[in-house]
């Protein structure tokens, strides 16, 4: 029987990166699936991609584009995953945003866009999903990063919302540890995704400092992440919780 044939999993920023891989291995492994994107184009790439997936293994995928920074549709998705499947098993908090500014020259609309999207969205959700993951006593698998841990030159906001969505993790799993729901935090570095590819970096930056939180073993594919996400939503990891993992190829070592 395929690890996931009775589980239900609800994934943001499932359109690209690491949120599609995560979706496609999902799929091959009998998952009932309802992922989530801004990006209405990529989110059905992924849905196309992971159909004959899901109907060979016996899981079945459902979409819906959603703004996880408003609250109107975060709760949306999850009472339409609900009616979906009836249930809700885990939530992988995967969508988020990156920019690069001096901090000194930073626009206060762009900071808070940023933590409107990583840190409000995973908290809307997480919010929404909570009730349902009770009833299942599920699990909450929540995307960090290596900028949360030590320093990233430019990203003072993207650091910040990768900081707290670390603390956040670790508050949930105390909070409701005694009532059965998990809540674990993945940091990755050095993954090729589309957040991670050239992109316009502020006047004067020195490279030799964002470099100080690279893999020492090269870019990693979103595949490596999503196998662990994959880990921390089974069985396997049932005594695993609050916890903040890293995948960074040996950075922050």
């Amino acid at each position: 029987m395929p690890r996931f044939s009775d589980q239900v999993l609800l994934i943001t920023g499932a359109a690209s990166g690491i949120g599609r891989a995560a979706t496609l291995k999902l799929a091959a492994e009998g998952a009932s699936l309802f992922v989530t994107d801004v990006v209405a184009e990529g989110l059905e790439e992924t849905v196309k991609a992971a159909s004959e997936a899901a109907a060979a293994s016996g899981g079945r995928i459902e979409s819906k584009v959603t703004d996880i920074s408003d609250e109107t549709q975060a709760n949306a998705s999850v009472a339409d995953c609900i009616e979906t499947y009836g249930k809700l098993d885990t939530l992988c908090n995967n969508a988020g945003i990156i920019a690069y500014f001096n901090t000194d020259e930073m626009a206060f609309a762009d900071w808070r866009k940023i933590l409107s999207v990583n840190l409000d969205g995973t908290f809307l959700m997480t919010r929404a999903a909570i009730p349902h993951l009770l009833e299942t006593k599920g699990a909450i698998v929540n995307i960090g990063s290596t900028a949360g841990l030590a320093g990233l030159a430019y990203g003072a906001a993207y650091s910040a919302s990768k900081g707290a969505i670390h603390a956040f993790t670790r508050a949930i799993a105390v909070e409701y540890a005694g009532r059965g729901l998990r809540a674990n935090s993945i940091a990755p570095a050095s993954i090729d995704t589309g957040m991670t590819r050239p992109t316009k970096m502020p006047d004067g930056a020195d490279f030799a400092l964002l470099n100080r939180l690279a893999s020492l073993h090269g870019p990693a594919g979103p595949d490596r992440v999503a196998d662990l996400i994959l880990f921390l939503a089974s069985e396997d990891a049932r005594h695993i919780s609050g916890e903040e993992i890293r995948i960074d190829g040996a950075a922050l070592a």
